[in-house]
């Protein structure tokens, strides 16, 4: 990946190296249930089709081999409700709902960009058409709201949906920016970690928020884990920039320099444009010509983002990130489970 981030071990604390990965299997375990309910709950062919993109079987149903996707923010709910002395138990329905609706934004990215692979096979919108792509991620948004209705303490429902929703709010306007950016001649890092704030990091600081609030935490400790999550999302979005340049496509599903073959404004991008280096300036050129990148092209590409510091930048930036994650966790709250999510960021591969 053009570097490695080097996190600060005061921040980080002593945590198992194999924690981070011991926490999705286990959200995967506890949520995965009440999601396959869920979705066995609607009406076909939306059951197949969200089965389909959430890697559970194939178009015709049959098993699938492929992954079924991560449960990060599935374990960012468990982990901030444990860390409040919240129940699993309380815990696996938001967890769901959080899914389904991450799942509702990657149903509609995917259409947005114009993304015909995910995980390594067809997208949804590829298969079964952009309309349908699109109505199924609606449907996933209208299923995660219908599972929170069904909390125990109704004021803790009303106040997770109003919660969540305002969080989808903030990813329709980061969205919106990121359409935006590509748009831009001009675009610097600020402008990129605004859109990112939205687009990323609403959703990770709702689910810390979430977890906190379904174990009955204080209104304070509830706004520092949603900034701990807040950070933390922005740290996610500059790793995915940097897998999107330099990930292997045998574990990201995606073709080599996908994001530089489409033009995106990605974190590394705008810092190496905003270099004023000779590098800059040749990938401007490449940036701003009319005719489609070749593969020499995007290779060429990578080399000038690297050359022009873009890479390093976007690493500092991640480092910077979880380091104001770790130091907005009041000591209380400052467990290992949530320490091990932050590590799982800078290790992860897709």
């Amino acid at each position: 990946m053009g570097g490695v981030l080097t996190l600060d071990a005061a921040f980080l604390g002593s945590v198992p190296a194999d924690l981070g990965k011991a926490l999705l299997e286990r959200a995967r375990a506890d949520c995965g249930p009440v999601l396959h309910r869920a979705i066995e709950s609607m009406r076909e062919p939306l059951a197949t089709m969200a089965g389909y993109h959430l890697g559970w079987w194939n178009a015709d149903r049959s098993t699938a081999a492929g992954s079924s996707g991560k449960y990060f923010r599935a374990a960012l709910v468990y982990a901030a409700a444990a860390a409040c002395g919240g129940d699993v138990g309380d815990a696996t329905p938001v967890s769901a709902a959080v899914e389904l609706v991450h799942n509702f934004t990657l149903l509609h990215d995917d259409v947005m960009d114009g993304d015909a692979t995910r995980r390594g096979r067809p997208t949804v919108w590829s298969v079964w058409g952009v309309g349908v792509a699109i109505l199924l991620g609606d449907a996933l948004h209208a299923t995660a709201v219908r599972i929170l209705t069904g909390l125990t303490d109704e004021c803790v429902a009303v106040r997770a949906i109003r919660r969540l929703q305002m969080s989808c709010l903030d990813l329709c306007i980061g969205q919106f920016e990121d359409c935006l950016l590509e748009g831009q001649p001009e675009v610097t890092v600020d402008d990129y970690l605004r859109m990112a704030a939205g687009k990323t990091a609403a959703l990770t600081g709702c689910c810390c928020a979430l977890g906190a609030l379904v174990a009955n935490a204080d209104d304070a400790t509830i706004a520092a884990l949603e900034r701990f999550g807040h950070e933390l999302g922005l740290a996610f979005q500059c790793v995915d920039d940097l897998i999107g340049i330099w990930g292997d496509p045998g574990v990201t599903g995606k073709p080599v320099g996908n994001d530089l073959a489409r033009r995106k404004a990605t974190l590394p991008v705008v810092a190496a444009l905003n270099s004023r280096s000779e590098a800059a300036t040749e990938l401007a050129a490449l940036y701003q010509a009319p005719a489609a990148m070749t593969a020499s092209d995007v290779e060429r590409a990578t080399a000038l983002v690297k050359v022009a510091g873009g890479g390093h930048v976007a690493q500092r930036c991640a480092d910077e990130r979880i380091q104001a994650a770790i130091a907005a966790l009041p000591d209380a709250v400052r467990s290992p489970d949530l320490i091990a999510l932050s590590q799982l960021i800078c290790r992860r591969e897709c």
